[in-house]
């Protein structure tokens, strides 16, 4: 296979049940806690993409004990703080900022020092937002202007500290709480509303944990631990991969989807809400509460008239990773669409708010941009016209992702899609399921 996908070909209408791999966020965040747990635990379903992998490799590096079945993921462990690995070592984060940024939590104990490396977009990625907070409990980082490479040297004696999160970043707030369980006292956050993926598995694995929800923000306090449980999780459906089948949905005619086991915490269903006051109608079967997580069967329809949308920002943070799908969808709006306070999404794997401007202007569609906002001029009657290339995107994969759903929508005599490959940073079945809606991929 070649690493430009070639697409001519718009999808037909379409009535399918589908089940999407495991959560991404639960799956690093499961083997990172299961890495300090004292025991035996077991995951089933656990995404395998690239980054899942790079977690799996830093922790055989670390000297935890994994095995990787057909069915099913296993972590031995000693507890605690109980990494047992040789000098300089260096961890390949990959693609993953969430591996980079959580896993320098763990090492706030580490006594000897840790070299963290990425790939190219990682590399451009800032880490001072979790260096800054963890030097106050005593780690030591070796930084170039807050990139990476870094290197970590912990402390015997990590300081339990007052951080206040203001960027809506679930990786940084995480990254403090698993410092957090190593300190003899009381870690409190002020976080601004973000996912709470940790937050739910330290109060299902009874973490000493205290929350105060206020308008904006919550109010987090971590007492240290010194063991934690074993943690045996079946991982549900990653919403943000749901999202580009429910997006196809939407933009087909005459179609409908019923997709399984999808988690629905509603600090990640900001997508959902955000495509409902667009007038897009959800439906959630088998509503249920798992180990604290909300898991459910979605169902969606396609969608004739779209309503233009002034999007609220308390719904940003809920659907950071979704917005390329929702501008696709604004473009299918009657009217002029808009979204402000979004300069978070430059800070993702490549600078996200400029391509989704990018792919909107090259099939058509009228754009107003600033540093943390867009406008999207939509029309419903839009016809691509002339041959599409995608490239040069850092290999984001959800870049490449949305560019296969704007094409098998939208149409055009051809498109040319770089980098295919990126889908295994999040979704290495991708292209496998879009083929299963008749698309040819060569």
């Amino acid at each position: 296979m070649g690493k430009i996908l070639k697409l001519n070909q718009q999808i037909k209408s379409f009535s399918k049940k589908i089940t999407i791999e495991g959560d991404k966020s639960l799956s690093i965040r499961w083997a990172l806690l299961s890495s300090q747990a004292k025991g035996i635990s077991r995951s089933y379903n656990l995404l395998r993409s690239e980054d899942v992998l790079s977690t799996l490799k830093c922790l055989k590096t670390l000297g935890i004990k994994v095995k990787l079945r057909k069915n099913y993921c296993e972590i031995k462990s000693k507890g605690l703080n109980k990494f047992n690995y040789r000098k300089n070592i260096t961890l390949n984060a990959g693609n993953s900022g969430t591996l980079g940024r959580l896993i320098m939590g763990l090492l706030i104990h580490s006594n000897k020092k840790i070299k963290i490396i990425g790939d190219k977009s990682l590399s451009k990625r800032d880490f001072l937002r979790v260096t800054e907070p963890l030097e106050k409990m005593g780690a030591n980082f070796k930084t170039s202007k807050g990139r990476l490479p870094i290197k970590i040297q912990g402390t015997n004696i990590p300081k339990p500290i007052k951080y206040i999160e203001n960027k809506g970043s679930a990786q940084c707030k995480s990254s403090i709480m698993l410092a957090a369980l190593n300190t003899k006292g009381v870690t409190s956050i002020k976080a601004r509303k973000s996912r709470n993926h940790t937050e739910l598995l330290y109060k299902y694995l009874n973490i000493p944990i205290k929350i105060k929800k206020e308008r904006n923000f919550d109010l987090i306090k971590v007492h240290g631990v010194t063991e934690i449980k074993t943690l045996n999780y079946k991982i549900p459906s990653d919403i943000s991969s749901c999202a580009f089948f429910i997006t196809l949905t939407i933009l087909s005619k005459k179609s409908k989807i019923l997709i399984k086991n999808v988690n629905l915490n509603p600090t990640r269903t900001g997508f959902l809400k955000i495509i409902k006051l667009m007038g897009i109608k959800t439906i959630v079967k088998n509503k249920r509460n798992y180990k604290g997580e909300i898991i459910g069967d979605l169902q969606i329809k396609s969608c004739n008239t779209i309503k233009p949308i002034n999007c609220p920002t308390t719904l940003n943070s809920a659907s950071i990773d979704e917005f390329l799908l929702i501008f696709l969808i604004a473009a299918k709006a009657k009217g002029v669409s808009y979204f402000k306070n979004l300069s978070e999404l430059n800070e993702k794997e490549s600078p996200r708010l400029k391509w989704g401007s990018k792919i909107l202007n090259k099939i058509g569609i009228k754009t107003k941009t600033t540093k943390h906002s867009i406008k999207i001029f939509g029309n419903p009657e839009l016809k691509v016209t002339k041959e599409i290339e995608i490239k040069n995107f850092l290999k984001d994969h959800r870049v490449f992702m949305a560019s296969v759903i704007a094409s098998i929508t939208f149409g055009g005599p051809m498109w040319y899609i770089h980098d295919r490959d990126s889908i295994n940073t999040s979704f290495p079945s991708f292209l496998k399921k879009i083929s299963e809606f008749g698309v040819k991929i060569n």
